[in-house]
């Protein structure tokens, strides 16, 4: 089974026991180290497929936020020719390494979304 998840304005593809670097959830998801996800896009299970519009109803994906981590380093220069001018910046984006504990789909889901069709 596989979901497609959407966090941070990226799509990634997951399985249950991957782990992925992302971009920081807000703080009032994360309670304890262990949040759910409501942004699936895409499940597959056995048999079938689910897809969202945009988002499956009824799924979820649980996470369990490992550490906290910096991005590599991006450098930024400017100058203007003939001018002398030079300026240099840098970014190191904030980031969470997060492991996928479960992917979850309600029984009525599967129901519902063969309805709509």
């Amino acid at each position: 089974m596989f979901a497609i998840l959407e966090t941070g304005g990226k799509q990634y593809k997951v399985a249950e026991g991957d782990i992925l670097e992302v971009e920081l959830l807000p703080a009032e998801l994360v309670k304890k180290n262990s949040a759910s996800l409501n942004t699936v896009l895409l499940v597959q299970g056995d048999k079938d497929v689910l897809i969202g519009d945009p988002y499956v109803k009824h799924a979820k994906v649980k996470i369990k936020v490992l550490e906290e981590i910096k991005g590599e380093k991006i450098r930024i220069v400017k100058t203007k020719p003939k001018k002398g001018y030079r300026k240099t910046l840098g970014h190191r984006q904030k980031l969470q390494r997060i492991q996928i504990e479960k992917i979850e789909v309600k029984s009525g889901a599967k129901a519902k979304e063969k309805e709509t069709e």
